[in-house]
């Protein structure tokens, strides 16, 4: 098929806004860390950029879309091998057949930020006091090992999950309940913060985070509208799917917040929109009319009242992955198997509400169950070894002392 320019040009868009993302959410969890540890969190953010766009770029790609198996790719497409380009052919990605009018490369960019974002996801969870040599190790095994597994199942035709019938327009699944269930896996290896529970750890600069959340809210249009692979009516359904999931996320968790606390407050309203972003992201090119609303209303409450649930856990999750990302993404996933209409953008399945009955539903708990499972293991295993061999966590005067000093020799603020 010959390549559509308008298509192509929308795909590149998107993966340049998802690629900001990451620095979008280094600041959202930097504002959030104690001062102390402000360099440390944007590094280890920041640095993802590098070293799984070339992980990426070597294997990561080829285990992902590469040959025709249905567990995992091979090594076909291994450094770029034979991925074609530009000479005016579309993409020829295992698996598509005629159905994507972008180049192969387009396809591989935009696929490289999702993977570059989704471990970087991690790092709220072991702020403060993971080791960066070790975190480089976690993150570029977790990237080969589980990301790219992962997204061989969700997102690749081929993919066994894909096959059945799971939706995940952009990632609830692939993407926010692996990276969700990943941080619980490490974060039970690590340990807590030094004081967890015995001393106020209150965020350093909400300022960052407010701007951080703009960043990310921004980007995230190119992350579900691009999704679409086209400049198409789906990618309009989605980008203002995303846009009413956020908004309404938002107000529903200030609300409950209100309630609960008897205060709205500023990193509320930033959690809250970031629960709608992750919530409607697998449903963003399947649902249509007042859905959006009624997803990201009910994951800003949802995701509030779960932010005890570190403690239930007795688990550090220090800037609330699981509340947020783990649970967000697993109710957007499920809620989909209820909300899901064919009829919006005339794709995907239809769910309960929309007369299509509850086999979609049923794919779509198998599909987070076996990602969480799967995720799970797999990161808790890495993180174990790391801990017994070089160690996941800096020591006791070194998280005194705090990341930037330690990890980096820099100072984020001079007095």
């Amino acid at each position: 098929m010959e390549i559509n320019s308008g298509a192509t040009a929308w795909v590149l868009i998107s993966a340049a806004l998802v690629l900001f993302m990451t620095p979008g959410l280094a600041l959202f969890y930097g504002g959030m860390v104690r001062s102390k540890n402000v360099l440390g969190m944007l590094m280890q953010n920041v640095f993802a950029m590098g070293l799984i766009s070339v992980l990426w770029a070597v294997v990561g790609f080829s285990l992902a879309f590469g040959g025709g198996n249905r567990w995992i790719g091979n090594f076909d497409l291994a450094f770029l091998r034979d991925v074609v380009g530009d000479v005016g052919k579309a993409a020829q990605i295992p698996g598509y057949g005629d159905t994507l009018v972008i180049p192969a490369m387009a396809f591989v960019a935009f696929q490289m930020m999702f993977a570059v974002i989704t471990p970087a996801l991690i790092t709220g969870a072991t702020a403060d006091r993971l080791k960066f040599g070790s975190y480089v190790l976690f993150i570029g095994l977790w990237s080969v090992l589980v990301y790219s597994v992962v997204a061989r199942w969700v997102f690749s035709p081929n993919g066994w999950l894909f096959r059945r019938g799971a939706l995940d327009f952009a990632g609830g699944a692939a993407i926010h309940v692996n990276a969700g269930i990943g941080a619980l896996a490490i974060a039970m290896v690590i340990g807590p913060r030094r004081g967890w529970m015995k001393e106020p750890m209150p965020p350093h600069n909400l300022p960052f985070t407010v701007i951080g959340t703009g960043i990310l809210w921004f980007g995230w249009f190119g992350f579900n509208a691009g999704s679409a692979l086209g400049a198409d009516g789906i990618a309009a359904q989605a980008l203002v799917n995303t846009n009413l999931a956020a908004a309404t996320a938002m107000l529903a968790w200030l609300l409950v917040e209100r309630l609960v606390s008897g205060h709205a407050t500023t990193l509320g309203a930033c959690s809250g929109a970031v629960a709608g972003l992750v919530a409607i992201t697998p449903c963003a090119g399947f649902v249509g009319g007042m859905s959006p609303i009624i997803i990201g209303g009910l994951a800003g409450a949802i995701c509030f009242l779960c932010l005890k649930l570190k403690q239930l856990l007795r688990v550090d999750d220090s800037l609330d992955v699981l509340a947020v990302h783990l649970i967000g993404g697993l109710f957007g996933s499920i809620a989909l198997g209820f909300f899901a209409d064919k009829s919006a953008t005339g794709v995907g399945a239809d769910g309960v509400f929309f007369g299509g009955g509850a086999d979609l539903l049923v794919d779509q708990l198998v599909a987070v169950g076996a990602v969480m499972l799967f995720s799970f293991v797999v990161s808790y295993l890495i993180a174990f070894a790391i801990e017994r061999t070089i160690g996941l966590r800096v020591d006791e005067e070194s998280e005194l002392v705090g990341l930037d000093q330690s990890q980096h020799a820099e100072t984020a603020y001079q007095s």
